[in-house]
C-alpha cells in the first residue's frame, strides 16, 4: 500500500472517529490528502498542507493533521480550513 492510500485510510478513520463526513468532491479529497502524503514522504509526519507556512514543513510551527483547531472550524463553519472534513 502507498503513503496515499495509508494517509486515506487515516483520514477516514479520523472522520469515522469524530462523527465527521469527508468532502463530497473527490478531487478536493485526492489534492488535500496527496499534499499531506507528500509532506509525509518528505518529513515523515501527516503536516496539513493547507495551513504550511514552510516549505518543507517544520515540525513545531507547521501543523499536522488533525490539527489542533478542527474542532473550532467545524463548530464555526461547518469544515476545516482544508475543507477534508465537514460537519
Amino acid at each position: 500500500m502507498d503513503t496515499y492510500e495509508i494517509n486515506l485510510r487515516r483520514i477516514r478513520g479520523i472522520a469515522a472517529g469524530r462523527g465527521l463526513s469527508l468532502n463530497p468532491d473527490e478531487e478536493r479529497i485526492r489534492k488535500v490528502v496527496g499534499l499531506m502524503s507528500d509532506n509525509y514522504e518528505r518529513t515523515g509526519q501527516w503536516f496539513c498542507p493547507c495551513k504550511q507556512q514552510h516549505r518543507p514543513p517544520l515540525a513545531g510551527s507547521d501543523p499536522c493533521c488533525p490539527c489542533d483547531a478542527l474542532d473550532a472550524e467545524i463548530a464555526a463553519d461547518g469544515h476545516c480550513r482544508c475543507r477534508l472534513f465537514y460537519r
